[in-house]
């Protein structure tokens, strides 16, 4: 039996093919060819509008704001009266313990001392005497010579020479001080900060004469609004800058915290002891700060990158070239550096978006933007 060919099947086939290319080959082309839009250009982010997670230290603690002072100051002042002689330090003059500052006038101390001097050795003779007359009353006492009226009589004589004696010696040591008050010196160590004498001037008793001050140790005399009181105690770090040194901080500890707070602003004062070894620091300054209550190395983020308007904060994440908005939760706040510590959410490393590139909807795929026109996707 011959087998009759089936020329309708060829027929049947091709269009068949024809589904299945058209089914398994979209292509741009093939969607415009048959009307469908082409997907949506990724959205350009410009690499400002980026930020990534790192591992940094942050700490917490409230702000805090006042002036520099010395931990060691000194007002030099007269201790008796005359017309100053000479001066032999300025403002700013560096001076050691005992360095002389100024003379006073001594003329009429010094006449006394003399006084004070010949006054004693007149005593001390006299003391000589009686107690060699004691010596020898005693002796013939002992051999029955002498009645025993004799004998109190040289033990009261010694005794009041011995006290005369020492009566005059207490005049010339004050004499003495006088006469040392008359050289003005410096009481430790440090720098001149104020001169307020010159020489032709005539001072009193309690005149103020000079200050010194020991740069090496300054203190921070700050208000702490008293809310914030617990988050403060003694020997917590202090950070704060000073105007006049720009960007560089300085470091520090509390020392002393006022029991009382002010009445009028709700402040309370607290004292921060500052190393200043290189005397950087000068009295007078103004310094602002905070006092650290906790400070730990976490993932941290800047807070512009963090939404906390809602309920739960969020950010938004660029991953895979794409948006994504990520719940996070939150740890400390540093608000000095205003940045948070993620506790949950992200980690060091994870790049997400700031300013208006967060209102990019979370999905869009997304380009950023690099320098001489050149683009690549964010992986």
């Amino acid at each position: 039996m011959s087998v009759i060919p089936n020329r309708s099947m060829p027929r049947v086939l091709v269009p068949t093919a024809l589904l299945l290319v058209a089914a398994c080959g979209g292509t741009e082309a093939d969607a415009k060819a048959k009307g469908e839009a082409a997907p949506p250009a990724p959205t350009a982010v410009s690499a400002e509008n980026l930020t990534v997670v790192r591992l940094e230290k942050i700490s917490s603690g409230p702000a805090l704001s006042g002036s520099l002072a010395a931990e060691r100051e000194a007002t030099v002042r007269a201790q008796l009266s005359g017309p100053v002689l000479s001066t032999h330090a300025d403002q700013g003059s560096r001076v050691g313990a005992g360095t002389l500052l100024a003379r006073i006038d001594d003329r009429t101390v010094r006449d006394q001392f003399l006084g004070a001097r010949s006054g004693v050795t007149t005593a001390q003779s006299a003391a000589d005497i009686a107690a060699r007359e004691l010596s020898r009353s005693e002796k013939l006492a002992e051999a029955g010579a002498i009645a025993e009226r004799d004998l109190e009589s040289a033990r009261r004589s010694n005794l009041a020479a011995q006290s005369q004696l020492d009566d005059a010696k207490a005049r010339l040591t004050l004499a003495q001080k006088q006469l040392d008050d008359a050289q003005v010196r410096a009481p430790f160590a440090g720098v001149v900060s104020v001169r307020s004498v010159s020489a032709g001037d005539v001072v009193q008793p309690g005149a103020a004469l000079f200050t010194v001050i020991d740069p090496r140790s300054m203190r921070l005399e700050a208000n702490v609004p008293a809310s914030q009181l617990s988050a403060i105690r003694i020997g917590a770090p202090v950070t704060f800058s000073v105007t006049g040194y720009p960007g560089k901080a300085f470091t520090g500890k509390v020392t002393r915290i006022n029991p009382s707070a002010d009445p009028s602003t709700g402040q309370v004062r607290i004292v921060a002891s500052i190393p200043n070894e290189r005397n950087a620091l000068v009295s007078g300054l103004f310094a602002e700060g905070r006092a650290q209550s906790e400070s730990r190395e976490a993932p941290v983020v800047g807070a512009n990158a963090v939404d906390v308007r809602g309920v739960r904060p969020w950010v938004l994440r660029l991953k895979g070239g794409r948006a994504e908005k990520v719940e996070v939760e939150l740890g400390l706040k540093d608000d000095a550096t205003e940045k948070y510590e993620v506790l949950k959410g992200v980690m060091t490393g994870d790049t997400l978006l700031l300013g208006a590139a967060q209102g990019i909807t979370p999905g869009t795929a997304v380009r950023v933007s690099v320098p001489n026109d050149r683009a690549v996707t964010k992986n």
